[in-house]
């Protein structure tokens, strides 16, 4: 990843697979610099904590911030605003942004900032996007196939890059942890189903005692 530029990332709109695309580099930065913190500008979902830790990642040291829309603002103004504050923090290293309707001018803007403070910046934008100019040095389009992710590097420094890469959409911990927990609440399930037979069964046979 590119450290004092901008990353742009589409996503296709019925999959969120951010995450395991970026995850690794993030723990990587901050289980480096355990005082540090990684600002979320309006991300779509709340983080689901499980997934962040089994990727290394500290729960603490990760930021959400929602701006407010204000009227009469352009859309996405706000949630650049508080990228480009969150870039200009000492104590920030890495800033994530979800800005599907940012203008070009805004992007400029946070690419130069990225630039000159030496930071992570990941902006992530839907796959419509792609159309439209950037002036971010890495742009990848992500599609969701099954378990696994694809990558599409449409624009980088150096040659293109026409093949498309494919990672694994979880890490093998995360995965193991999943299915562990579905087996939990399988048994869990069985053992209350067992149990609650057990009750039915135990007031019919009261109900049929006799008094002597």
């Amino acid at each position: 990843w590119p450290v004092g530029a901008m990353a742009e990332i589409l996503l296709p709109a019925t999959a969120h697979a951010e995450w395991s695309l970026v995850g690794a580099a993030l723990a990587l930065v901050l289980g480096k610099q355990s005082h540090q913190r990684a600002v979320l500008v309006s991300p779509p979902w709340q983080v689901f904590t499980p997934f962040a830790e089994y990727s290394g990642i500290a729960a603490r040291q990760l930021c959400c911030i929602h701006p407010a829309q204000k009227p009469g603002r352009v859309a996405d103004a706000d949630s650049v605003w508080v990228s480009e504050q969150a870039l200009k923090c000492r104590d920030v290293c890495a800033v994530l942004a979800w800005l599907p309707h940012a203008q070009s001018q805004a992007l400029r803007r946070l690419q130069l900032l990225a630039a000159q403070q030496r930071q992570l910046l990941w902006v992530f934008r839907p796959e419509q996007a792609r159309g439209q100019s950037s002036p971010a040095p890495l742009r990848l389009c992500l599609k969701v196939l099954d378990k696994t992710l694809q990558v599409r590097v449409i624009k980088r420094r150096g040659p293109p890059l026409e093949r498309v890469i494919e990672l694994p959409l979880l890490n093998q911990r995360l995965q193991d942890e999943l299915l562990a927990q579905a087996d939990r609440k399988a048994q869990s399930r069985q053992d209350a189903e067992a149990l609650l037979e057990s009750l039915k069964a135990g007031r019919l046979l009261s109900s049929m005692e006799v008094p002597s």
